[in-house]
């Protein structure tokens, strides 16, 4: 048997950090938004399926949830995520908020094809999202960035929006203070000329072109803001919403907004689109990417991109960092599932032993 076929590649975490090193952290960024970009433009909803999401939300031993992210590429592969979301997990053990892993399962045979990280992953994924959502929907003289929530999302937001604008300032604003003046010092790996300014929730919004909400804001907390003037070619990319009855931002700002979000099924379920009616939502980013040029006009209005986690950006940081893995010889092959010899007989291994071990017998 084939090893591809009889193994499963592990990528481990020191694995996804050399593939970082070695690609070099701008190049893997632009190379994960251009890979992104080709896949939405490609998109085909007869070949890929794509269901809601699902999982338990609990309580105990404290408030979280486990919830799974399929997608189905007709005649390649089923890739299902796997995430976890706990809010205390920075204060209480030193965890990230969310924590997840990737994989792949061949759809010939159900052969688990490998497993990878889906903490850094999503991240980075979540950026390359917010990116190429901003491209597509923010005026492209953009030069001022706000970011409202300074914790592990917004590094690489800040990170793959850089890719795409030449900013200049970068606001920033967190209800931690640790989170906000440490903000500089956590980004300075990227070299940006950008200068980093902490600022008031008023000052952010009123200032920015674009504007990221990356918050932990619990259910029925919002809006983090209301009634502030903004800009009238401010962007949004909403990324905190994932869950009912959470939400991020005032109902006066989407509905002057042209709303567009990643996954209308699910947006509508757990993301910003949940308080809007559906004629006041616009089209999703599928329409918008697949028709760049009749959406050109929103460059100069209020756009928002509610951006609930589209499986899609899975699937395409995955396969990028699988292959990075392959080339480079990276990970380990591990025969996690029990194929036998004999594929009618479970027990065929038994028959190179002796009886009494068989049995378990002195």
């Amino acid at each position: 048997m084939e090893v591809a076929k009889s193994t499963s590649l592990i990528l481990r975490a020191n694995d996804i950090e050399t593939i970082i090193r070695r690609r070099g952290l701008d190049d893997l960024m632009d190379e994960l938004i251009k890979r992104l970009e080709t896949a939405i433009q490609n998109y085909n909803r007869l070949k890929i399926i794509i269901p809601v999401r699902s999982g338990f939300h609990y309580e105990e031993p404290k408030s979280g949830l486990i919830e799974w992210m399929p997608l189905l590429n007709s005649g390649e592969k089923v890739m299902i995520k796997i995430v976890g979301y706990h809010p205390t997990n920075p204060l209480i053990d030193n965890l990230p908020t969310i924590l997840s892993t990737i994989s792949a399962f061949d759809t010939a045979s159900g052969h688990l094809i490998g497993t990878v990280d889906g903490v850094l992953l999503t991240a980075l994924r979540t950026g390359a999202a917010s990116a190429l959502a901003s491209k597509y929907l923010a005026n492209p003289a953009s030069k001022t960035l706000g970011l409202i929530g300074c914790g592990a999302q917004a590094v690489t937001q800040l990170h793959a929006i850089s890719r795409i604008f030449n900013l200049q300032r970068v606001l920033v604003h967190d209800i931690s203070a640790d989170a906000m003046f440490s903000f500089k010092e956590r980004t300075a790996v990227m070299n940006l000329e950008a200068e980093i300014i902490p600022a008031t929730i008023n000052e952010l919004v009123t200032n920015s072109d674009i504007l990221v909400t990356a918050t932990t804001i619990e259910v029925g907390a919002g809006p983090l803001f209301h009634k502030i003037k903004t800009k009238t070619h401010l962007h949004v990319n909403a990324v905190g919403s994932d869950f009912p009855g959470k939400f991020e931002l005032p109902i006066e700002l989407l509905k002057k907004s042209f709303v567009c979000p990643d996954f209308p099924e699910q947006a509508m379920l757990e993301g910003e689109c949940q308080r809007l009616k559906p004629e006041d939502i616009g089209p999703g980013w599928v329409e918008v990417l697949q028709n760049r040029e009749d959406y050109q006009y929103l460059s100069s209005m209020s756009t928002v991109f509610d951006s609930t986690g589209w499986p899609l950006e899975d699937l395409v940081v995955m396969e990028l960092f699988l292959e990075y893995g392959q080339e480079m010889n990276l990970g380990e092959r591990i025969a996690i599932e029990h194929l036998s010899e004999d594929v009618k007989n479970p027990y065929h291994f038994l028959s190179k032993v002796g009886k009494h071990q068989v049995l378990g017998r002195p």
